[in-house]
């Protein structure tokens, strides 16, 4: 049968049957109970923090305080639990996991307070305004650090769900490249099962099984708990139910993977239609009164920035006249939201005769794609090699962002030619004039000149189909970790 000898050679340590898919990856129980002992840490310590004015009066602390303090983090981990902090789906996924602590939190506080208001519990009232506030706080930092530690570990190859795909060989090759971008989400793709006339032995290096009838012998060979599902027409509806009722035997996950990407979970709602399952995709927020803030905070920003950095920006722009003579600042005519033409500022950190020399280190371009970036230009002042290292030299585009031309936060602004070449190959690039580009991106705060170039684009469309202020912060907050690093700067 196709595959079986690629399949194989591949069992050998891995973990087989029922059993072991039944009791699940142990890493997860371990993460759970990490996760308990930081919330119960967490509680008691702030339980503490209302009593610390007091304890210079009292000889011991009074029996109803001690009794609440202690018995805080039993309040704590009730509350987690029944917010679903403890559900193993939402490990490791960031916004999910903190939504449900501070879910946790405000409902205590909610609980509490009416408590406290119905039963004229004075010293309760410390619990609402201090203690539980800072368990939250608290409880929000623990968590994210042992998401990070989780992370650390998955890029070791630790800590992961081992799964299998269903589906047709293409659109399995591209989910296998897309979770194989980066490993923060935990799945590791450990075997295929194809389905259509022609099967491949192997597929991206992974081993394939021929005929979706065989899912559940792949699971029991690769020790697999998640099954992920492509759209697939040898697949209907029938025939996924009666997979989902095999693989609760094991209880191994079935996740639908829709053939819609870079659609992030606000823009979906799973809605039921005479008990069908239907995803209803919302339209991207590209304009309207969300925008209209964005651009008031941006403009207000960006003056309050450029009159606090006004001495750094004339000390550097005096530094590089001094350093190389010629024009402090790089002018250059870039595209904005919907094609519209404006004059990019940044600070000059090549000769003056940049562009010119560009034709001749044509061949020495490291990106591939229709951009251009060397290690260790040659062209490079020396201050210039410095300010970009520290990304100084995109200080004067608080300007653009200013004048209405640019945001904070959006895809890097390119020249004409980018898009034409690139649109060549691929039409979809014009969607990033959908939103006005920005200082700084998501690209930028994923690795910036490191990246492939058909990554970078894909990453500037992802921000574009699932904008929102959610999504800004968390990018404006990584891009000060990316600048302290300096990571892809060159």
């Amino acid at each position: 049968m196709s595959g079986d000898a690629a399949v194989s050679g591949r069992r050998s340590g891995y973990v087989r049957g029922r059993r072991a898919s039944h009791e699940g990856p142990a890493w997860t129980g371990t993460y759970l109970r990490q996760a308990r002992v930081a919330d119960g840490a967490c509680a008691l310590t702030a339980g503490f923090i209302p009593l610390i004015p007091r304890l210079h009066t009292w000889a011991h602390p009074p029996l109803p305080y001690a009794i609440l303090t202690v018995g805080l983090p039993l309040l704590w981990w009730a509350s987690v639990a029944l917010a679903g902090g403890y559900d193993a789906r939402i490990i490791g996924s960031g916004s999910s996991e903190y939504r449900r602590i501070l879910n946790a939190g405000v409902g205590l506080i909610a609980a509490t307070a009416i408590v406290s208001y119905g039963a004229r519990v004075g010293f309760a009232r410390d619990y609402v305004v201090i203690a539980l506030p800072c368990a939250t706080l608290l409880d929000l930092g623990a968590r994210h650090t042992l998401r990070k530690r989780l992370h650390r570990r998955r890029r070791r190859g630790a800590c992961m769900h081992r799964a299998i795909a269903i589906g047709q060989a293409e659109p399995v090759a591209g989910l296998i490249a897309e979770l194989g971008r980066n490993t923060n989400h935990g799945l590791s793709i450990v075997a295929a099962c194809l389905g259509g006339e022609q099967v491949p032995r192997e597929i991206t290096d992974m081993p394939v099984y021929a005929g979706l009838d065989r899912v559940t012998a792949a699971v029991a060979d690769f020790g697999a708990d998640t099954v992920i599902v492509m759209a697939c027409p040898e697949l209907s509806g029938p025939g996924l139910r009666r997979l989902a009722w095999q693989l609760e035997e094991t209880e191994t996950r079935l996740c639908l993977a829709p053939a819609l990407l870079d659609v992030a979970g606000p823009r979906t709602t799973l809605r039921a239609a005479s008990g069908l399952p239907l995803v209803h995709v919302d339209v991207p927020d590209l304009a309207g009164l969300s925008h209209t803030i964005k651009g008031v905070l941006d403009r207000v920003i960006a003056g309050v920035g450029l009159v606090l950095l006004a001495p750094v920006m004339a000390g550097v722009a005096l530094a590089v006249m001094v350093t190389d003579p010629g024009p402090p600042l790089f002018r250059q005519i870039r595209l904005g939201r919907n094609g519209r033409r404006f004059t990019l500022f940044k600070f000059r950190t090549m000769v003056v005769n940049a562009e010119e020399l560009k034709a001749q280190l044509q061949a020495a371009n490291q990106v591939n794609g229709v951009l251009f970036k060397i290690h260790k230009d040659p062209r490079l002042t020396r201050i210039g090699a410095w300010l970009r290292r520290w990304s100084i030299d995109e200080l004067p585009q608080l300007v653009n962002v200013l004048r209405g031309d640019m945001s904070l936060v959006g895809p890097r602004p390119w020249t004409a030619r980018p898009y034409r070449e690139a649109s060549a190959h691929d039409d979809a690039v014009w969607r990033r004039l959908a939103v006005k580009p920005g200082i700084t991106g998501l690209w930028q705060v994923s690795g910036r000149a490191d990246l492939p170039w058909e990554e970078s684009v894909r990453l500037d469309m992802r921000y574009v189909e699932n904008w929102s202020f959610a999504l800004d912060l968390r990018i404006l907050w990584r891009t000060g970790k990316v600048v302290i690093w300096r990571s892809g700067a060159y």
